[in-house]
């Protein structure tokens, strides 16, 4: 039989198992704030600078413009940040966190470390994860590079 069909010599099937396994250990601290995984995300990156364009937003989550939309619009429901069109082009939507948005960040400073230490295991020490995130980073980059150069 032909191993290379076989479900555990596949890259992807790992790969894909590691996330949603990782993306799930998130789930109990995100849920007593209300929050998914890809809000979790979104307001990473606004953390790290508000009042961004959504287009901004979603490059930066490597995601299409059409599927951040919609997280947006249900954390602005939410009151954890707004809406609203840019000062320079009107066609820009810019997204700036509110006072519910921004105190989040404080009441979630333990999920980092907690999901952290649920991941780390005897083959991946505090001291490989810069290891990992760098093999992670290279692949990304030619994953990326692969879709814009078919």
């Amino acid at each position: 039989m032909d191993g290379r069909f076989n479900l555990d010599n596949q890259l992807c099937f790992r790969l894909y198992t590691a996330s949603r396994l990782i993306t799930q250990s998130y789930h109990p601290f995100l849920a007593e704030f209300g929050l998914t995984y890809p809000q979790y995300l979104v307001l990473l990156v606004l953390w790290e600078k508000d009042e961004q364009p959504v287009n901004d937003i979603a490059k930066r989550l490597m995601l299409e413009t059409n599927t951040v939309t919609p997280l947006l619009k249900r954390m602005e429901t939410e009151g954890i940040l707004t809406r609203s069109k840019g000062k320079k082009d009107a066609r820009q939507m810019i997204v700036t966190l509110t006072k519910k948005g921004c105190t989040l960040k404080e009441e979630l400073l333990h999920v980092p470390e907690a999901v952290g230490s649920a991941v780390l295991c005897e083959s991946l020490t505090p001291e490989r994860v810069p290891e990992l995130f760098a093999m992670l980073d290279g692949l990304i980059g030619q994953l990326k590079e692969n879709q814009s150069n078919p």
